[in-house]
C-alpha cells in the first residue's frame, strides 16, 4: 500500500526528521484563503506516482493569489494517467544542495539495501544507468534491525563527497533514520527524494515515498489510523484500469507492462490465467525462460494472476475477457491443476468467453492449458460436448487433459504456434 506524501512525512517526523512545515491539504482552490501561509511556499499535487515535477505538479509560488491560481492548474492536471485530487502546500526551503537516499528489498536475496546519491530530485534509476558511480548500493546482511554504523557512515560520506558544505555526519544520521523507519513500518521501499540540505536545519525530507507490505498491516493498524487510514486502503489512484477491472471482479490481477506499453514488433506477448498464486509466479517465470531457451529471449509475460480458491464461472469467463480485451496480448497460456478449485468451472468459464466472444464478434487470441486435478472428468465430457457443439467458437482452444504432458512443454508449443501464426500472417 502506498502512502501519500504528507502521510509518509508525517512517518518520518515521527522518527526525528525534518519535514518542511505543512500549511494544508486543498482540494478547491477558493479554501487557500482561509489558510495563515507564508511565502515563499510550494503547491504540490498529490498524487501516487512520480515525475509530477516534470508534469507541472509541483509550483513555487510568492503570494497568496498565485497560490490560487497554481492549485487551480494542478487540480486540473491528470498526471500519469491519475486525476489530482488535491494539492499540499508547504514551505519552501532554502537549501544548498539535494540528495537522494531509500531503502528496498534486494530481489535476489531479499535483504535489505540501502541506496544513495547526492544527485537529488532526479529519476535515479536513470542515473544509475547514466552513470553507474552516481548511486552508492549497499546491502545490509542479516535484515538488521538498525543499520550497521559503518553503512550509515559510508553512505554519509559518499553523499557528501557530493554536496560540498553538507557534513557526512548528518547525513549519515539522515539515512540510519531512513532505515530505522523502513524497519519499523514494514515497509516494501522508503525513499526520500530530494533530501534537501539546509544551512540551518540539516538534513530536510522534501519528499516521502513509502510503500508499506499489505501483508503486514495489521502490525501498522496504530499509526495508519492516526493518518486517518482505516486498516488496508487502496485508492483507485494505485490500480491500472485493469488491475481495478480484476479487483471489482473478485480476482487478483497485477500488469507487468506499464499501461502505455508499446508493442515491439519483435516479441511476443503472453497473457497468463494461472490456477493460483504459485502456479502465477511459475507461469512469468517459464514464460520468459522457454522463451530465452528457445525463442531468443522474445517471450514477455503480460501480467500476475491468481483465481483465489474455487473461482465462479462468471470471474473464470471474466479472467479470459480481461486478457483478451488487451491489445498486446498475442496468446493466453492457461493452467488449472484443480485441488480446492473444480476443472469443470474452470473449463465451463472459459468456453463461456470464447462462445461470448465468438457471438459478439470480438477480439479472440489463441488459448493453450492444461487442466487436471479435481472433477476432471466431467470437465473432459464437457469440453468435448462443446468441440461438437460449438467448433468454430473453440477453433483457437488447445487444451490438454490430464498429466500426459507438463507445463513447460505445453508453454513451449503455445509460443512456437503463435509465432508461427504470426510468419503466416506476414508479420515477424
Amino acid at each position: 500500500m502506498r502512502l501519500y506524501e504528507h502521510e509518509g512525512k508525517a512517518l518520518l517526523a515521527d522518527h526525528g526528521f525534518a519535514v518542511p512545515r505543512a500549511f494544508g491539504l486543498v482540494r478547491d482552490p477558493r479554501d487557500i484563503d482561509g489558510i495563515d501561509l507564508s511565502f515563499p511556499l510550494v503547491v504540490k499535487a498529490m498524487v501516487l506516482t512520480g515525475g509530477r515535477g516534470k508534469r507541472g505538479g509541483v509550483r513555487l509560488v510568492d503570494d497568496r493569489a498565485a497560490a490560487r491560481a497554481a492549485a487551480a492548474e494542478i487540480l486540473a492536471l491528470e498526471i500519469g494517467g491519475l486525476r489530482v485530487g488535491s494539492v499540499l502546500l508547504e514551505e519552501a526551503v532554502p537549501h544548498t544542495g539535494s540528495a537522494y537516499i531509500g531503502v528496498t528489498t534486494s530481489p535476489d536475496d531479499f535483504q535489505p539495501v540501502l541506496l544513495a546519491s547526492p544527485r537529488g530530485g532526479v529519476d535515479v534509476e536513470q542515473a544509475a544507468k547514466d552513470d553507474p558511480d552516481a548511486v552508492l548500493r549497499l546491502p545490509v546482511p542479516d535484515n538488521d534491525p538498525v543499520l550497521p554504523p559503518p553503512l550509515a557512515a559510508r553512505a554519509g560520506e559518499f553523499l557528501a563527497r557530493g554536496l560540498p558544505g553538507a557534513p557526512a555526519p548528518a547525513l549519515a544520521d539522515a539515512a540510519a533514520r531512513l532505515y530505522a523507519v523502513f524497519q519499523a513500518l514494514d515497509a516494501k521501499v522508503a525513499e526520500i527524494n530530494p533530501l534537501l540540505c539546509s544551512p540551518d536545519r540539516g538534513p530536510v525530507a522534501a519528499d516521502a515515498k513509502i510503500v508499506l507490505d499489505d501483508n503486514a498491516l495489521y502490525r501498522q493498524a496504530p499509526r495508519l489510523r492516526r493518518l486517518g487510514i482505516a486498516g488496508a486502503r487502496h485508492d483507485a489512484s494505485e490500480l491500472t484500469p485493469d488491475e481495478k477491472r480484476a479487483r471489482d471482479a473478485g480476482f487478483k490481477y497485477v500488469d507487468l507492462l506499464p499501461v502505455d506499453a508499446r508493442r515491439d514488433p519483435d516479441l511476443l506477448y503472453v497473457g497468463l490465467v494461472p490456477g493460483g498464486a504459485g502456479y502465477g509466479i511459475f507461469s512469468i517465470d517459464e514464460v520468459a525462460n522457454v522463451g530465452d531457451r528457445h525463442f531468443g529471449g522474445r517471450a514477455v509475460p503480460v501480467n500476475f494472476m491468481d483465481s483465489g480458491g474455487g473461482p465462479a464461472q462468471a470471474t473464470v469467463a471474466e479472467m479470459f475477457h480481461l486478457l483478451m480485451d488487451k491489445e498486446i496480448v498475442d496468446v493466453v497460456v492457461t493452467s488449472r491443476f484443480g485441488g480446492i478449485s473444480s476443472c469443470d468451472v474452470f473449463i465451463r468459464g472459459l468456453v463461456q468467453c470464447l462462445r461470448d466472444r465468438h457471438a459478439r464478434g470480438a477480439r479472440v487470441v489463441p488459448v493453450h492449458g492444461r487442466m487436471v486435478g479435481t472433477d476432471l472428468p466431467g470437465a473432459r465430457a464437457f469440453l468435448e460436448r462443446a468441440r461438437t457443439e460449438t467448433p468454430e467458437a473453440l477453433r483457437r482452444l488447445t487444451m490438454e487433459v490430464g498429466n500426459r504432458r507438463i507445463m513447460a512443454e505445453v508453454i513451449r508449443d503455445a509460443l512456437a504456434a503463435a509465432f508461427a501464426e504470426r510468419c503466416a500472417d506476414g508479420r515477424r
